[in-house]
């Protein structure tokens, strides 16, 4: 199979490359999943975030947003006593934050996925690169995303988080052009969230 080059690194990772990254993804539970582990690797690589998923899902209450922006101090010490996540007391308190943020976007929009693709009218932004160092760390629609984010009040948002984060759920699509995975995702649809 030719695909993109870091997906070889590690079985989890070609098994998230295979199936996840760049799919279109238009369920909110899993829209603030992503947004959550994405927020979680700021810093790290996204293989220890992979690695740390199933805990994460747990501690996380399978990420339903309602649940999480309820935790409180308990909650918070669970989670950083808890050695299979990540234990940063500021990133926890974002992804908290975050939930709460989520929500007042979908009582806004309806869903957090009608907030998310109107930034691309609700068509999955193709790119044809053909090297992994074409891949820029953000463009132009994170930079807008971002901003907009942190505007609305979530945290550890920046263009570079929210670039992977486009790239995750499919807003964006950046698989290379000899890659496999590309000829499948490559003829986008109007989305209907």
């Amino acid at each position: 199979m030719a695909d993109c080059r870091w997906a070889k690194k590690d079985p989890l990772y070609q098994a998230y490359h295979d199936d996840e990254w760049g799919v279109p993804v238009t369920n909110d539970n899993k829209l603030f999943e992503m947004l959550v582990l994405e927020s979680m690797q700021a810093g790290l690589s996204w293989l220890i975030v992979l690695k740390k998923r199933k805990e994460f899902r747990r501690a996380f209450g399978d990420f339903i947003p309602e649940l999480v922006a309820q935790f409180n101090h308990t909650d918070m010490e669970r989670l950083l006593s808890n050695p299979l996540l990540i234990r940063n007391r500021l990133k926890m308190q974002a992804a908290i934050n975050n939930a709460k943020a989520f929500i007042r976007v979908q009582a806004e929009w309806g869903s957090f996925a009608k907030y998310l693709w109107s930034f691309v009218h609700y068509i999955p932004e193709i790119h044809q690169y053909a090297s992994c160092d074409q891949i820029p760390p953000y463009s132009s629609l994170s930079n807008r995303l971002s901003r907009d984010l942190k505007r609305r009040g979530f945290q550890f948002v920046g263009p570079t988080v929210c670039y992977s984060y486009c790239q995750a759920v499919g807003v964006v699509m950046d698989h290379i052009t000899s890659c496999d995975r590309y000829s499948v995702l490559s003829h986008p649809k109007t989305l209907h969230v």
